[in-house]
């Protein structure tokens, strides 16, 4: 099978081109020699079929940062058959070294010149054809967004393909174009007005990025789309609940009543209240992810890290650890990984120290789960909106006390771009790729997980199923002393030590220690517990122990056993304190009151 690489610099569109070649048909696995993981896709060219990888992008292979490294180890342990470099059609000039950098004997090459269509729209011109020549090497114009131009770079990639021999592993120095020759072929090549600029970016930008207001303004947005994934979502995720529950009570009831009581209890008051309790949840996580993709793919999301670089440069982070922590809002573990891109290894080890305390995707299930069954529908997004303010509160707090031991000595460097409204197709894709990638994890450790804590609630047989005589009950009678200072009871403590398998699993372990689902499942917790003590809970279960995928990320990135277990430890304490000090609090306020 043949093998292509795509390269280039970041906000080319580098992946917003992988997924127009790929479809939805990208995954994630390790490669040989590099202890990273790389996305990857197999598509058909020409009657061939091609292994696409799409390598981090990079500003120069000559750099020290672990991506740059990463991209320049993979040219010299790998062969390739071609490499894709892909460079923004409007900022050539400063994107150009790259190429040279690349383009080198045994290597076959395709210059793909991304947003031909922003480009236009600037009054910049490029002749393509003389372009090419002057390189030697095939150039294609495209706006991968809009996918104008896709087919006639499949079309140079098939031919290449057909006529380039295959490459042995790229040697790592000895470029065939210098910056001489790179100039001059774009002084013939290109032309540039002299006032090419982006007119509504800096009208825009001169409000989002006022020293006074800019902050304001970023929060009061992220608090809007909270309140609109509520809007939307909670009519929607009552409609799944109640689908539920009826399909159990019509079909599966009657269908498994011939069982034995003790299968038929694992698959319904294990496996499907565990995982149906997590589906109705679905579609409030899909408008989030929606949502996060437009200030993301926006580009807001570079401007909010502008605005947080001088706050969190006091905490010894920067606007990319910013960025990194606002990704960890949807996965830990990418997040993590993304920290590559600081040279510093202790601004990233601080970095990654922080990350774990974002509210991702699998906190954000569960707190929708209490928010609906414990607090009044109109005040679902001021809370949720309060346990974000809470995670990154509690990541500047640990920066703060951590910083002395984790020096970062590198200079901050942040490319803006302007302003791209995504179009319906990228937001969809984004947001269809983070959901199914919660839906393999969830479903994957929620089986396990449902399964061992319908046993532990079952279990022994002679004790009454859910009671303080099963297992699980002994288990949360004895944590009871820690966490009940936390207005956290025993079955609450079961859920959360589930947590840190998946934290997707807490929900589906709570429906089955109550033996319910949905609507019923909440009513059911709502008898026993008040808002305070789920709030206290909702604390806790943000801060404490990352999960174990996040775990195991944090040790391969950071290779060190000693800050893997600093990792595991300061988040629990930290969690103890925080949820202690607001339930002892609220209690003697109430009591007051």
């Amino acid at each position: 099978m043949k093998r292509v690489a795509l390269l280039g610099m970041p906000n080319t569109g580098k992946s917003t081109l992988f997924n127009r070649l790929t479809g939805a048909h990208a995954k994630v696995g390790n490669w040989p020699g590099l202890t990273v993981e790389l996305l990857s896709a197999r598509i058909l060219v020409g009657g061939d079929m091609v292994h696409l990888v799409d390598l981090p992008g990079i500003y120069d292979l000559c750099g020290h940062s672990e991506d740059e490294a990463v991209v320049t180890a993979f040219l010299t342990q790998n062969v390739l058959d071609l490499a894709i470099v892909v460079l923004n059609a409007s900022q050539l000039e400063r994107q150009i070294i790259l190429l040279g950098q690349i383009v080198r004997p045994g290597l076959p090459v395709i210059l793909v010149l991304n947003m031909a269509d922003e480009a236009a729209a600037l009054g910049v011109t490029i002749d393509r054809d003389a372009l090419s020549s002057d390189l030697g090497i095939p150039v294609c114009l495209i706006s991968a967004k809009y996918g104008q131009g896709v087919e006639q770079l499949h079309a140079l990639v098939a031919t290449a393909l057909r006529e380039l021999a295959p490459a042995e592993a790229a040697p790592a120095n000895g470029p065939l174009l210098d910056d001489g020759a790179l100039d001059a072929a774009l002084r013939r090549s290109v032309m540039v007005p002299a006032h090419a600029s982006h007119a509504l970016t800096e009208k825009i930008d001169r409000v989002l990025l006022h020293p006074w207001v800019g902050l304001p303004i970023f929060f009061a947005l992220m608090y809007l789309l909270f309140q609109a994934v509520f809007f939307v979502g909670k009519p929607i995720q009552d409609a799944m609940n109640w689908a539920l529950t009826a399909f159990r009570t019509a079909v599966l009831d009657p269908t498994f009543a011939a069982l034995p009581t003790v299968v038929g209890g694992l698959l319904l008051d294990g496996i499907y209240n565990g995982l149906g309790t997590v589906a109705s949840f679905v579609p409030l996580i899909i408008l989030f992810f929606l949502g996060m993709a437009i200030v993301e793919d926006t580009g807001y999301l570079s401007r909010a890290a502008f605005l947080m670089d001088a706050l969190m440069s006091r905490f010894g982070l920067d606007g990319r650890s910013f960025v990194m922590i606002l990704m960890g809002f949807g996965c830990n573990v990418p997040a993590l990984m993304g920290t590559r891109v600081m040279r510093s290894r202790g601004l990233r080890l601080l970095t990654m120290l922080v990350i774990p305390l974002s509210l991702c995707s699998a906190r954000l299930q569960v707190f929708l789960f209490f928010i609906a069954a414990l607090f009044p529908s109109n005040m679902g997004a001021l809370v949720l909106f309060t346990l974000y303010v809470v995670s990154i509160a509690t990541a500047m707090l640990t920066s703060q006390l951590f910083k002395p031991r984790f020096v970062n000595n590198d200079p901050f460097v942040l490319e803006i771009p302007p302003y791209r409204f995504p179009t319906l197709r990228q937001m969809v894709f984004r947001g269809w790729h983070e959901v199914a990638h919660f839906l393999r994890r969830a479903t994957r450790f929620i089986v396990a997980g449902v399964v061992l804590v319908w046993l532990l609630t079952n279990f022994p047989s002679a004790a009454v199923p859910g009671s303080a005589d099963t297992w699980a009950g002994q288990i949360g009678n004895l944590l009871n002393p820690v966490l009940g200072p936390l207005g956290i009871d025993p079955k609450l403590t079961i859920a959360l030590i589930f947590g840190v398998v998946a934290k997707e699993v807490v929900i589906g372990a709570l429906a089955v220690i109550y033996a319910r689902e949905g609507g019923a499942l909440m009513n059911a917790i709502a008898s026993e517990i008040d808002w305070v003590q789920a709030y206290s809970f909702m604390l806790f279960a943000l801060i404490y122990t990352p999960c174990l995928s996040t775990i195991a990320t944090i040790r391969s990135e950071a290779r060190s056993g000693r800050f893997t277990a600093l990792a595991i430890i300061w988040p629990i304490a930290l969690a103890w304190m925080i949820s202690f000090a607001f339930y002892q609090s609220a209690r003697l306020l109430t009591a007051a009151t």
